[in-house]
Parts: C-alpha cells; structure tokens; sequence
C-alpha cells in the first residue's frame, strides 16, 4: 500500500512540474502593458488556415472553402476562388497551407495543400500555382499522399523549404488508420520530403519508400526550419493529451500510437508506453492537450526575450506559447496573454516589418498584428 500511495506521489508531482511548465502561467504579465495588438482584417475570415505575406507588404491567406483572400494594407478583403481539382472540404479538410516558392519575386510560384477526394477517398495534395497580378494561374497538383482514407480529419498539410530547395510536407494519421503511422508502406501520419516538380529526392531516408523522411506521426501541423543550424522541429496532436514537439531527424520513428503521453478520447489507453527503444522522444509534450496549430521559430528583434523560441498558436488552450527549446530542460510560458484571450489561434507569422502576425480560427476570423508601444 506504501509503495501504491508512493507511487501515485510520484505521478502527481510529474504532472504538477509539467503542467508548472506549460500550463499554469501568470496571465498578467507585466510586459503585455507595453504591447499593442492591432486587427488588420475585418472579422469576416471563414475558416482560414494559413497566411504568407507577399514582398509587397501585402497577405495571403487561405480558406478551407477553397479561396485565397488578398489583404491589403488598409482593412479590406479580395477573395480568389481557386479551382482545385475535386477539393474535399469537409470536417477538417479544406485549402489548407501556403507558401512562396525560393523563387517567388521572379517565378510568381506559390505552394498550396489541400484535401482531395470524396467521403468515401481522400487524400492530401500539394499544388504549384503561379500568382502574379493578383491573379492565379497554372495550378498544377505534384503530388498526393497515398493510401486514399474514407476520414475528413488528420490531413496533416503543413509546408516547410529546406535549405537545399525541397519540401518537407506533414501528413496526418486519418484518425482512423493510427496504425499506418507505424507502416513506411503507408504515407499516413509521416513528414514526407519532395522536390518541387514533385519527385522524391534521391537522398531520402528510405529507398524502398522513398518520399517518406521521418514517421510515427499522429496529425502534425507546426513545421519548422532553422535557416543557421538546418534544424527541423514539426509539433502534432496528440489525442486526449500527448501534444508533441519533436525535434526531427531523417529516419526517425516518433512513436505514435505505440508510445505516446495521450490517452484515447473513450478515456482508454492507446498504448502502454510512453517511450520504446528505437523511437524518439518528444523534446516536450503537453497533457492535458493543447492543440497546437502552427509555430514559427522567432529570430526577429522587436521582441529580444523571445529570440530563438518557438512561438506556437493553439486552439484548445487559445493562448501563443513561447518554448525556449535550448533551456534544459525545455520551457515554455504563455505569452501576450493579456491580449490575446479566449481566442483559438489559428497561425503565426513574422511580418517584414518584424512584427508579429496572428491569424484567428473559425467564421468572422481576423488576423492581429502585435508590436511594442
């Protein structure tokens, strides 16, 4: 009985130090007085997913609909109906990421994912368009994750240019089919590499499967590149807690669903392990959930404290958490937590101008811009 209740200490003061760590933050933080958080977009955003600024100050985002919206600089709005061969838009299937080709200034070329199929076969896509005079053309699909899944959710669809010019493309699990994750057969729940005409590149990690780069994954949808250390660090859902940061290496297994921190939604137990040989640990996790959406690593200046941390968006817990993923062990806080309240937060991006950029989630969604007073 002694060793029961000892045990059940242990467990106790585990989930007080992790939750001490990135939950129970000081919402009034002094520094959020010196802060203002400016929309720049009318609350008439429905379900978007993504933004990228252009050269010219201007933004793109996305909409699962299918539209891209153009912001100007003043609080107006154009929609660009894209024509996406079969979209499947449902559940969380939509137009998903965005992003400008190396070459953008002179090609125009942008990236899009987004889900393709029907309820019964579907799959994630990525796309090459063309945008220039505000217009788009040429859109080309390059490539589709395979097997189709009969699920509209974990479609993954987060993009990322390494620093040689491919692309590293998240693929969710399909929720359904969490043992295809496990599967190098499967392009389920994996991060994949590809060249931009769509190819696999001839370094990948595996020949026999050769698009996939790493595996193990549930639904990631942060992807990050350190453009000084080549450093690649992607984040997931979990299910009922066991949201992960990863740090990612070529070939690596990430666990899921044999190691994981969550439980299942029944409130039954996916697995035994929290860890297993020969699969990575997460660099952090978070249970209870917070369903982390996007994330950025901040090397701009207007914030010096937050220098070299991830800045990660969720939905759940609706706060910006900032990760010092050099701090040992790794920490994170809740940030602009003043301002930024009862809010799902949807993504983030550093402007040209150095401010930061978020863009809610939901209908009569808007995009904030924060900067020092």
């Amino acid at each position: 009985m002694n060793n029961d209740k000892s045990i059940r200490m242990y467990r106790l003061i585990v989930f007080i130090l992790l939750w001490s760590l990135c939950g129970a933050v000081d919402a009034q933080q002094p520094g959020d007085l010196y802060l203002q958080a400016k929309r720049i977009a009318p609350n008439t955003l429905q379900s978007p997913w993504a933004l990228v600024q252009l050269p010219d100050e201007r933004w793109l985002i996305t909409e699962r609909a299918g539209n891209l919206v153009l912001l100007g600089d003043e609080p107006r709005i154009k929609r660009i109906p894209l024509s996406l061969p079969t979209l499947y838009h449902a559940g969380q299937g939509g137009l998903l990421d965005i992003a400008l080709a190396q070459d953008f200034a002179l090609s125009g070329r942008i990236l899009l994912t987004f889900s393709q199929g029907t309820a019964d076969k579907n799959h994630l896509s990525v796309a090459t368009a063309v945008f220039k005079n505000d217009t788009i053309s040429n859109l080309n699909v390059i490539f589709s994750v395979t097997p189709d899944k009969d699920t509209p959710v974990h479609f993954g669809g987060r993009l990322a240019v390494m620093n040689d010019g491919t692309w590293l493309v998240t693929s969710g699990d399909g929720f359904d089919f969490r043992e295809e994750a496990q599967k190098r057969s499967s392009q389920l729940g994996k991060i994949l590499r590809i060249r931009e005409d769509g190819q696999a590149p001839l370094d990948n990690p595996f020949v026999d499967t050769p698009y996939i780069y790493s595996y193990g994954h549930r639904n990631p949808q942060g992807l990050v590149i350190d453009d000084v250390s080549g450093d690649i660090y992607a984040h997931e859902h979990g299910p009922d807690g066991g949201d992960e940061i990863n740090l990612i290496q070529p070939g690596g297994n990430y666990g899921w669903p044999v190691a994981t921190y969550g439980l299942d939604y029944s409130g039954a137990r996916i697995s035994p392990f929290t860890a297993y040989d020969g699969m990575i640990a997460p660099l952090l996790n978070w249970t209870p959930s917070v369903a982390p959406s996007s994330m950025i690593l901040y090397d701009g200046t207007l914030f010096p404290m937050l220098k070299n941390q991830l800045l990660i968006t969720t939905l759940k817990a609706q706060k910006l958490i900032a990760v010092d993923i050099h701090a040992k062990p790794v920490h994170c806080r809740e940030i602009f937590a003043t301002i930024m309240q009862k809010t799902r937060l949807r993504d983030i991006a550093v402007g040209n101008d150095g401010a930061i950029y978020i863009l809610t989630d939901g209908e009569n969604a808007t995009v904030f811009r924060i900067v020092p007073l």
